[in-house]
């Protein structure tokens, strides 16, 4: 037999332990060198914004987090490995015999136990403090919980709303981490019984019986009883957060049995620790490890069997009657998480006579009805202001200015630059990160502006920025910060940057601002080029000096969410033109929680959460980057919490520019939520609640899919300036309306207000039960049941061309509800689409015209609906518009009207009999006269 060689680690070969020690450090070296520079350009970045304080505050939470949950695992970890290899020390294996080569060789097990335990223990230990260090927020606001202050109180254990909000989520995280070392604990507990056992059954393999060293993993299951008796006396309080089938929270089986039953099962767990650790003490038996869990076993199969019982025979048969209050807390505090406490309710009567749209007392209402669709506007915008191909309207935001002393509701849209437009050819170092730099500008067009041509009135528009009202102009329109601005640029270089194009030739600028960060000398423009990437081309471009700044995270989304991580923010930020005629960008930021006491959950993106406010506004320079956050609810704990931990990273909303100020507005993704909240938990009666008698849901519509075809789609929030019922001013409020639970009528309608001393609030309109109020696809089935509408609109699809339907808008006027569609004719060639026709409708009542103010004048003048500018109101419209309501009194007309009347009857005619193609040639001769009218009146 071959003489076995004995292989301590001693005698291993040095050259191979340096080499792999060599390789360690420079990993070491590589991974550190390149976070520390990372956090070295962060912390330019930072302090470039002034928020240096707010990097070096989040960096010692982050590792300060990171260090303790690390170093107190490995602690715990690896010296639980000596104690337990201690303790089994004298029943461990000398060694083990493995074949090398066809020789036996013989390695020691302690010192190979040991290098995996070290090994492991520190694997573990880094990937839990990574793990814990991503949960930094949640500790930070326990460390930093503001004082309670008074308010809500769960009715089940009397706890305040801090201690729901900050403590409890800290405390799952904390026994979370604990729970997972006691399982690790217990399985190096059950290695070490079986390696030594082993090693005791093979020495008295021919005794009776053989004694298992049970004492290490009895302390080790003591430990893990300890954490599970914590995890189920928190798992009490989240009893609260818990959704069911009918409402959210504690229910009457949970406050009678499951409450006090858990507690009794963390109090038999406690005992079973106890059993566990005086079999550690005494000698040890296996016996006594069954007999620590078995008061917890017990007790958990009573509490469930008792609380199957009640559920089942005591709450199921009169589940109203026993389930009444717990309802009463969930509806009640439901509505405190989602800010129902700030809804106001009011009855509108939803008539529907022409007298009752009072037409003449709300002009400002129907002067501001949104004829623009905002992808019909885009796409027009594309077409005739983009100017080169390299720009783009990325989105349309609706907002009020005031235009020659009259507030009016207007739609924007900045003209970014987008480098993935550029020329293959132009594709290089110096265009991308040089040259092309910024966009350019923005548009500006009322809601319901159109020219003779179908085309949007712009306001402000083209390149340099042209305006045609008085004091409404744009000082600084380079847009360097936006929604396309995905890439990194060096600017105050020596390459000029292109400003817009100019004629043949094309102006050029060079950044005046004092964002981003100085390059400075060589050896910070080599840490920026190694952090960028960029290490090729920064540090040897000749147009790159010591004044040139480099502009990162020029996206608003990627910005704001490296300065405040912890905020969730509305992905749809708008434009704002200052009174100083700087561009800047708003976005509403929200706090939210999944812990709000008898809360219910609902959807937010891809998490659920069951308290959300809207306490933060962040506003960004579009020129040099400045980000601000203006607190706009401090009644918000979380945020006050926020604000404890960094304090110079949030300001007063009183401290917001006045320019600015006018111009925020209640957040869409806010009342989106809110919208789907409120359909059921409008209902304040636990009884009417309990058999969901009213459930609401958000009104549908027809809507345009991305290949062209009509869907059914839930309606978005509709910014509208009107003046609401029964308030004497016009405001600037977000709408959107209810229909019943599986019906098409409305019932009701919701406000968003953004104005004044009521920003911030929202008001409910209640449609009277006892008739019916027509939602918006009963509406539109209305138009589409319209002979000469539906005629003419098929007419026009089959003419190389197709019709685009725009969003029905919903407005109260008055004491009643008038409904608005644009229609517009978009040829097969030309993405660009010209509005055709605008259709109004009231309750009984359908009228439309080639433009807003013909179609008014069907509406409420008494004049004939016509495709085209023939029919003439048979009277004045009272406070419409005079172009719409005067007649033309010339008595020589009388035969060319005559004329007109009759093509457009035979065109109505046939269109009504199918006859599409003799409408059509009417519809020619329609336009003839219609020509000859207008030349008359020349």
């Amino acid at each position: 037999m071959p003489e076995s060689i004995d292989w301590p680690p001693t005698q291993a070969p040095r050259r191979r332990r340096r080499v792999l020690l060599i390789l360690a450090v420079l990993a070491g070296i590589v991974f550190s060198g390149r976070t520390a520079l990372s956090y070295y350009v962060d912390l330019l970045w930072f302090g470039s914004l002034s928020y240096g304080d707010v990097f070096w505050k989040t960096l010692s939470l982050q590792w300060g987090v990171f260090t303790a949950f690390a170093a107190a695992t490995f602690l715990i970890l690896y010296g639980l490995f000596l104690a337990l290899k201690r303790a089994h020390l004298p029943d461990l294996p000398s060694g083990h015999t493995i074949l090398i080569g066809g020789r036996p060789v013989k390695l020691p097990v302690e010192p190979v136990l040991r290098l995996i335990a070290l090994g492991l223990s520190l694997a573990i230990a880094a990937a839990t403090g990574a793990g814990m260090m991503a949960e930094w927020p949640t500790l930070a606001l326990f460390w930093y919980t503001p004082r309670p202050t008074g308010g809500v109180v769960d009715p089940i254990f009397g706890k305040p709303l801090n201690f729901f909000l900050f403590t409890l989520p800290a405390w799952q995280l904390v026994s979370g981490w604990l729970l997972m070392l006691a399982v690790i604990a217990c399985i190096l507990a059950v290695f070490f019984v079986l390696v030594t056992g082993g090693s005791r059954v093979l020495a008295g393999r021919l005794s009776r019986h053989v004694t298992l060293p049970w004492r290490g993993l009895s302390i080790t299951f003591a430990f893990l009883l300890l954490t599970l008796a914590m995890r189920v006396y928190i798992g009490r309080f989240e009893r609260l957060f818990e959704d069911h089938t009918i409402f959210g929270g504690v229910t009457y089986t949970d406050a009678h049995v499951t409450l006090t039953g858990t507690l009794v099962v963390s109090a038999a767990l406690v005992l079973g620790a106890v059993i566990a650790a005086v079999n550690a003490a005494r000698v040890p038996r296996g016996r006594w490890l069954v007999a620590a869990i078995l008061p917890a076993a017990v007790c958990y199969i009573v509490v469930q069997a008792v609380g199957w019982y009640v559920s089942s025979l005591i709450v199921k048969p009169n589940e109203l009657v026993r389930e009444q209050p717990y309802i009463a807390h969930n509806i009640d505090l439901t509505r405190q998480a989602y800010g129902f406490d700030r809804v106001v309710q009011h009855e509108f009567p939803a008539e529907t006579t022409v007298e009752a749209a009072e037409p003449q007392n709300n002009q400002a209402t129907l002067q501001n009805i949104r004829l623009w669709d905002w992808h019909a506007l885009q796409d027009t915008l594309r077409q005739i202001q983009e100017i080169r191909t390299y720009y783009d309207f990325p989105d349309i935001d609706i907002d009020r200015y005031e235009i020659d002393g009259t507030t009016r509701e207007v739609m924007l849209a900045a003209r970014e630059l987008n480098v993935d437009k550029l020329p293959e050819s132009s594709r290089n170092w110096i265009n991308e990160k040089l040259i092309y730099t910024h966009g350019y500008g923005i548009t500006m067009n009322p809601v319901n502006g159109f020219t003779p041509e179908g085309l949007p009135t712009l306001i402000l528009s083209n390149m340099p920025v042209q305006s045609t009202v008085r004091g409404l102009t744009v000082t600084r329109p380079e847009i360097y910060f936006g929604e396309l601005t995905n890439t990194d640029v060096y600017v105050k270089t020596r390459q000029k940057e292109f400003n817009y194009p100019q004629g043949a030739s094309n102006s050029l600028t060079s950044y005046e601002g004092t964002g981003g960060i100085p390059l400075g000398g060589f050896l910070r423009r080599m840490v920026i080029a190694l952090d960028q990437s960029d290490l090729a081309k920064l540090p040897f471009s000749d147009d790159v000096n010591k004044e040139s700044r480099l502009l990162m995270r020029r996206n608003l989304r990627d910005r704001v969410t490296a300065l405040a991580p912890f905020l969730t923010y509305e992905p749809d930020p708008y434009i704002v033109l200052g009174d100083d005629g700087r561009l800047s960008w708003i976005m509403d930021a929200f706090t939210s929680s999944d812990s709000y006491p008898y809360s219910t959950h609902y959807s937010l993106d891809r998490d659920l959460i069951n308290y959300m406010r809207n306490s933060v506004k962040v506003v960004i320079d579009a020129y040099d980057g400045t980000t601000t956050f203006y607190v706009f609810d401090t009644e918000d704990p979380i945020i006050a919490a926020y604000r404890r931990i960094f304090p110079s990273l949030f300001k007063d909303a009183s401290m917001m520019p006045a320019g600015l100020r006018k111009h925020v507005r209640y957040p869409e993704l806010l009342l989106k939520l809110q919208a789907e909240v409120y359909g059921l938990y409008h209902m304040t009666n636990p009884e009417a609640f309990y058999n969901r008698d009213d459930l609401w849901t958000v009104a549908t519509e027809v809507g345009m899919s991305e290949g062209g075809q009509q869907v059914t789609q839930a309606m978005q929030p509709n910014f509208v300036l009107m003046k609401l019922p029964g308030e004497t001013g016009e405001e600037f409020v977000e709408i959107l309306p209810f229909t019943p639970a599986n019906r098409n009528n409305l019932i009701g309608w919701i406000a968003g207000r953004s104005d004044g001393a009521q920003y911030g609030t929202s008001v409910v309109y209640n449609f009277p039960k006892t008739k019916l109020v027509d939602g918006p696809l009963q509406v539109e089935a209305r138009i589409d049941q319209n002979a000469q509408l539906s005629g003419q609109l098929t007419l026009w699809n089959q003419q190389g061309s197709h019709v685009r339907r725009g969003a029905l808008l919903v407005i109260p006027t008055g004491r009643a509800l008038l409904y608005a569609e644009p229609i517009y004719l978009q040829a097969e060639r030309s993405p660009m689409p010209e509005l055709r026709l605008v259709v109004l409708a009231l309750q009984d009542r359908l009228a439309y015209g080639p433009t807003f103010e013909s179609a008014m004048a069907a509406l409420f003048g008494g004049a004939v609906s016509s495709m085209t500018t023939a029919a003439l109101p048979a009277e004045p419209v009272r406070g419409a518009p005079s172009s719409a309501a005067s007649p033309q009194p010339a008595a020589d007309l009388n035969a060319l009207i005559a004329e007109a009347a009759k093509d457009l009857a035979d065109y109505q005619r046939l269109t009504a009999e199918g006859k599409l193609g003799e409408a059509g040639q009417k519809l020619e001769e329609l336009k003839r006269a219609v020509d000859k009218l207008n030349t008359r009146k020349k």
